[in-house]
């Protein structure tokens, strides 16, 4: 064996032989801009890695390999050349989810090997990402299997969204399980986070077209690995929207011999804050493919489907008509809100183009254009699939600004490519798009910024039949669901209980937790296209409630973290032009957090606050709004109530 010292090359650390430069320096080690990561890859036998954080190695042996038609690569891995590269740009997000600028900074190593295909792998201060890279002779191929197998150095603490089939809306509950209780039935979507020490390493992916979107398995050891969906060969229909998968295929996808593969992503916090701010599922997506995006217009939307349309003090008969949506639209008009959603109802289910007659959507979208107010409508997707030309052609016409495509509920090859097409032919007719019935579209929001939000989320519409939406699982969501991307969690509610007060009302939903701390997930949960869930007529009760409302953005341009743990608790300060707002959730328990605005520039601001009323532990509805002037200097002692929150704008005075 060649006796080998590692030293720094181009901001990577290169294996060197002691007489000289390695031919082809087989034992690359990679490092993050900061130093603080490095990965170190063998190749040979099987391709493999490990991932030191602060010279720990957290992850140990993890390997890597995909079989295309009868061959497989990386086993063997016969390296022929390495090629580092640097790269640190700044990119501009078109819809601002966490900044108006991320910067993208990485160190890479290319690595191309004798069949044909290469591995890049590339360092960032905040993770690490690989992909395959193939250059076949045949122009269409099949992908049997990838194995990527995510082995931890010691038998950790993992949040792991469990799962019972591929077929699933991906609304889970992160449940802290230990690794070496998970086996190969314990399926779960993404992302799994992983608690290595202090460090958390989130497995994620990005760039997902013309492939399958990547689910893990338990090893019944210290490690997850990949399971993906076959693909599908015969789907059953059951109803107008269950579309079931009852034969599929051994391989996973029939795609191009020459093509870049999904970004595998471990994505890296020092401390439990940055998984909020980890920016690398954007980052590694394909850059936008929407040429004129100055018509996307994130923002709020009153929404029908959660309060069952239950206007009251009106004299009209509320439903699905026309004049209860007129009703919402001028409540959105009154308070600022750009959208108001029709859910489902508007149309006959099977048909997206043979409406009830109770609605006359032309009507309504005229009648809130005059009032600066646009429509969305719901739709399935197998219905919208089977119609798509003549349907967005129909809703363009109609003068429609946006569509809610809901009951996806997989992401084999077929349905990953159901989200780029809908994507795509929707942005021809300057038409946002959110995604319900699953988590894997939220990875294309870079690529179609008119993508504008997703849910795959268990969110507040489960209080509606469950007592899943828990304080512990608002406070665990910022940490694990929303590194994907946006989530439409549809907060807002009026109606709030405490622990032992909360009940379950299809009808007459309510929230776990208090007040405020349905205010402060408007400043802690992503999404920029964000559902007022509650009945107007809840809140024009509730002048104090709306004058937040009215005001917290959908966008930012600056988020910081100012404490947080995971499942506990978490407070943020998000920035929009020159006002900053703060959400702070805890779980069941009370806490006392001292806020520091020393992020605040020089000089003298007004804080708008709402905090736990003094009676907030009893009746959950209870808070205490008071302006305060602050600066700088100004720290803030914080009491939240069990299930409580705390939510403010800051702004110059």
């Amino acid at each position: 064996m060649i006796p080998l010292r590692v030293v720094r090359w181009f901001g990577c650390l290169v294996a060197l032989s002691v007489g000289g430069w390695c031919a082809v320096p087989s034992l690359p080690v990679l490092q993050s801009p900061d130093g603080r990561i490095a990965v170190q890859i063998r190749a040979g036998g099987q391709l493999a890695y490990d991932v030191l954080v602060d010279e720990t190695v957290v992850v140990r042996d993890a390997t890597l390999a995909l079989q295309v038609e009868q061959t497989t690569l990386g086993r063997p891995a016969e390296l022929r050349t390495v090629t580092p590269r640097q790269h640190d740009a700044t990119v501009q997000p078109v819809v601002r989810q966490k900044a108006a600028t991320l910067r993208d900074r990485y160190h890479e190593l290319r690595l191309e090997f004798a069949g044909n295909y290469a591995v890049v792998f590339r360092a960032y201060d905040e993770g690490v990402a690989y992909r395959w890279e193939t250059q076949l002779a045949q122009s269409e191929v099949k992908v049997f299997a990838e194995e990527a197998a995510f082995n931890f150095a010691d038998n950790q603490t993992v949040w792991y969204p469990e799962e019972e089939s591929f077929f699933s809306h991906n609304e889970r509950i992160f449940l802290p399980r230990t690794l070496g209780d998970l086996a190969a039935k314990n399926l779960a979507s993404l992302p799994a986070v992983v608690e290595a020490g202090q460090t958390r390493i989130a497995i994620l992916e990005s760039d997902v077209e013309d492939y399958p979107g990547l689910w893990l398995r338990g090893t019944s050891g210290s490690g997850l690995t990949a399971t993906f969906p076959p693909y599908p060969l015969k789907e059953e229909l059951t109803g107008d929207r269950d579309v079931r998968v009852t034969a599929a295929a051994d391989y996973l996808a029939v795609t191009r011999g020459s093509r870049t593969y999904p970004w595998r992503i471990l994505a890296v916090a020092h401390r439990d804050g940055e998984l909020l701010t980890n920016p690398l599922v954007y980052l590694l997506a394909a850059p936008s493919r929407v040429a004129d995006t100055s018509w996307i217009k994130p923002g709020k939307v009153a929404w029908d489907w959660w309060n069952a349309n239950n206007v009251f003090g009106v004299d009209f008969k509320s439903g699905v008509n026309t004049a209860t949506y007129k009703y919402y639209i001028d409540f959105a008009a009154a308070n600022g809100l750009d959208y108001v959603v029709l859910d489902e109802g508007w149309y006959k289910l099977g048909n997206v183009l043979d409406v009830v007659p109770e609605i006359d959507v032309p009507e309504l979208v005229a009648y809130g254009r005059q009032k600066n107010v646009s429509i969305v409508l719901w739709v399935v997707w197998k219905t919208l699939e089977d119609q798509l030309q003549p349907a967005l052609d129909q809703f363009a016409q109609w003068g429609v600004r946006g569509i809610k495509v809901d009951f996806m509920q997989r992401d084999d090859q077929k349905v990953m490519s159901h989200y780029h097409r809908v994507s795509a032919e929707a942005a021809k007719r300057r038409l946002l798009v959110d995604f319900h019935g699953a988590i894997r579209p939220a990875l294309l929001t870079r690529t179609y910024p008119n993508l504008i939000t997703t849910e795959g989320v268990r969110g507040n519409e489960w209080n509606k039949w469950s007592t899943h939406i828990t304080p512990e699982h608002t406070a665990t969501l910022p940490f694990t669901r929303m590194m994907m991307g946006p989530m439409d969690f549809t907060p807002g509610a009026t109606l709030n209980a405490n622990r032992t007060g909360f009940a379950a009302n299809f009808a007459r939903p309510s929230s776990q937790g208090t007040r405020c701390h349905q205010l402060a997930l408007y400043v802690v949960f992503e999404s920029p296209l964000q559902m007022l869930c509650d009945s107007p007529s809840h809140y024009l009760r509730e002048p104090d409630m709306m004058e937040f409302l009215r005001s917290v953005p959908t966008e930012w341009d600056e988020t910081r973290v100012l404490d947080a743990r995971i499942s506990d608790y978490v407070v943020v300060a998000r920035r929009r032009g020159a006002d900053w707002y703060l959400g702070a959730i805890t779980d069941w328990n009370t806490r006392e957090l001292e806020l520091d605005l020393s992020f605040l520039s020089e000089g003298r601001f007004t804080l708008d606050e709402y905090r736990d009323g003094v009676n907030a532990d009893r009746f959950a509805q209870d808070y205490k709004r008071s302006q305060v002037p602050v600066n700088r200097e100004t720290k803030l002692k914080l009491r939240l109530a069990e299930g409580g929150g705390y939510a403010a704008r800051i702004s110059a005075e």
